[in-house]
């Protein structure tokens, strides 16, 4: 594994990070297709035996459940001081005042939640897990920089958000002398580019490493067109974030499944070499529920693409719109009641 750095940080992570939503206990909560402990663990060693050092989870990821399953086999098959893990906050936790969002005491609580469901007193990445328009970006900024500088966190990351947003929050943090943010996750594969218009280049400008969520389309880019599985029966989101242009999404995973078979490897191989192509893209989240989806990631690691290849995968794409930097409180009630999570006040 040939590890890179994340943004202008000198932080050393690998190209794939391996995202933890897939694993926590379906009972407790979204997602309803995680795997439990049993089924989590054997992944979670074959990826670190991969050589693969970094891993990303959420407070909100089966209520706390992901965080506790991957800290303990962490601990169990990883040097500590290997590891990069990251972790976010924003979402509901808990009923009653407080239990969400990204006020002062909603970080230090969750951070604090967080660190006690990881076995850890410290991670190394901590993202806000979208905007809070309810709280002023000045207070959740200057808390999330003493989190630094307690040393409960070593770097700053934010997730999807509109580019105008994230400029702002930026500027902030460097005209206040704050920890400023280092990672951006946001939404970008073959079939939702929309990135490229805004968030990538500020983020190349700024020295930002991105991290891709959903670098397979939920699985659209990784299987026949007309192929489900169990996730994607359980999943509304996906048609939330791609069912408006399912004809050119056709012919994007046409000519990616043309191009896979012509090279002998799978189509996940190829989509997650594309995203390589793109400079500010650090590594893309893969939610693998198998070894071999792990071993695709990695293998992707050794692909180039010709000229030609990128041409016919991006060809048929139609600017979309897509699912970015949601802060409105009604639209956030309404795509969360689609996929089955509590709704942010």
């Amino acid at each position: 594994m040939q590890y890179i750095k994340l943004g202008r940080t000198g932080l050393d992570v690998s190209p794939v990070c391996i995202g933890a939503m897939t694993y926590g206990d379906p009972a407790r909560g979204h997602p309803v297709w995680s795997l439990d402990e049993a089924a989590s663990r054997p992944l979670i060693r074959h990826a670190v035996e991969a050589g693969i050092n970094f891993f990303d989870t959420a407070n909100m990821y089966s209520q706390g459940s992901s965080e506790e399953i991957l800290g303990r086999a962490l601990k169990d098959f990883a040097n500590r001081d290997d590891l990069v893990i990251a972790t976010k906050l924003r979402h509901r936790m808990r009923s009653g005042p407080n239990g969400e969002g990204l006020s002062r005491k909603a970080i230090i609580s969750e951070l604090d939640h967080s660190l006690r469901r990881l076995g850890t007193d410290y991670v190394d990445l901590y993202l806000i897990h979208r905007a809070d328009p309810m709280t002023p970006w000045e207070e959740t900024l200057e808390t999330l920089h003493d989190v630094v500088k307690a040393g409960k966190v070593r770097y700053l990351g934010a997730s999807s958000m509109h580019a105008w947003e994230f400029s702002k929050a930026l500027h902030m943090q460097k005209a206040n002398g704050w920890a400023r943010f280092v990672a951006m996750q946001d939404h970008y594969n073959l079939l939702a580019r929309e990135e490229e218009r805004e968030m990538l280049p500020l983020c190349a400008d700024e020295g930002v490493g991105t991290m891709v969520w959903s670098p397979l389309a939920r699985g659209r880019l990784a299987r026949a067109w007309n192929e489900t599985t169990a996730r994607s029966e359980s999943d509304p989101f996906a048609d939330i974030l791609y069912s408006a242009t399912k004809d050119s999404d056709l012919q994007i995973v046409e000519a990616l499944s043309a191009i896979a078979e012509a090279r002998g490897v799978s189509r996940a191989q190829i989509a997650l070499a594309w995203l390589r192509r793109n400079p500010v893209v650090v590594s893309p989240i893969v939610g693998a529920s198998s070894t071999r989806q792990i071993d695709d990631a990695v293998a992707s690691l050794s692909i180039t693409l010709t000229d030609e290849e990128v041409e016919r995968l991006e060809m048929p794409y139609t600017p979309r719109h897509d699912f970015q930097g949601v802060s409105d409180p009604k639209e956030i009630a309404r795509i969360s009641a689609r996929i089955g999570i509590k709704p942010a006040s």
